[in-house]
C-alpha cells in the first residue's frame, strides 16, 4: 500500500477550460500526484474533439505541473479508481446544481467502490460561469476565447470549431 496521496480529476474536457485548470492546479497543491482522467461521457453526444485530441490538449495544458499526469478511461470512474491505493476523486463545483449532480455521482461511485472518496472544490469566482459547452458555443460563433481556455490551445479550438460548424 502506497503512502502517496493521489487525486483523480475526471472529466470529458471537451475542451479543457481555465476553470478545469484551476481545479487541477489546486489539487496539485494538496495531493502528491494528480491524474487527470479524460473520460467518455455517454450522456454527451457530438463531442467537438476526439478522446485523443482531448488527451493531447490536456497534456499540453498541464505540462507546467510536475505532479500531474494525464490518462484516459473507457470504464466507470469507480472501476478506474481501483488501480490506485486510497485515491480521491476531486470534482469542481460551480453552483448548487453541480453539487446535486456530483453528490448523486458520489453515492453511485461509493456503491460500486466503497473505498472511494470524493472531495469537492468550489470553483474560483471568476470561473463559476465557465463550462466546456459555453466554450464550444462561443468558438462556434467565432467569439474571443481569451481568458476562457489556455492561450496555447485557442488556435486549435478555433480551427476545430470552424470544421464542427460546417458539419
Amino acid at each position: 500500500m502506497s503512502d502517496k496521496r493521489i487525486a483523480i480529476c475526471p472529466g470529458s474536457f471537451d475542451p479543457i477550460t481555465l476553470g478545469h485548470l484551476n481545479i487541477i492546479r489546486r489539487s496539485a497543491q494538496i495531493f502528491d500526484e494528480v491524474v487527470v482522467c479524460v473520460m467518455l461521457n455517454a450522456t454527451k453526444t457530438s463531442p467537438m474533439f476526439t478522446i485523443d485530441e482531448r488527451v493531447g490538449m490536456v497534456r499540453r495544458a498541464v505540462v507546467r505541473y510536475a505532479n500531474v499526469r494525464v490518462d484516459t478511461a473507457h470504464v466507470l470512474l469507480a472501476e478506474y479508481a481501483r488501480q490506485y491505493d486510497n485515491a480521491v476523486i476531486v470534482k469542481g463545483l460551480r453552483a448548487a446544481s453541480d453539487f446535486e449532480y456530483e453528490f448523486q455521482m458520489n453515492l453511485i461511485n461509493k456503491k460500486i467502490n466503497p473505498a472511494l472518496e470524493t472531495m469537492f472544490l468550489t470553483a474560483s469566482e471568476k470561473y463559476t460561469f465557465l463550462s466546456s459547452s459555453v466554450v464550444r458555443e462561443m468558438a462556434t460563433y467565432g467569439a474571443d476565447l481569451t481568458g476562457l481556455v489556455p492561450s496555447e490551445l485557442i488556435p486549435e479550438i478555433e480551427e476545430k470549431a470552424k470544421l464542427w460548424r460546417k458539419s
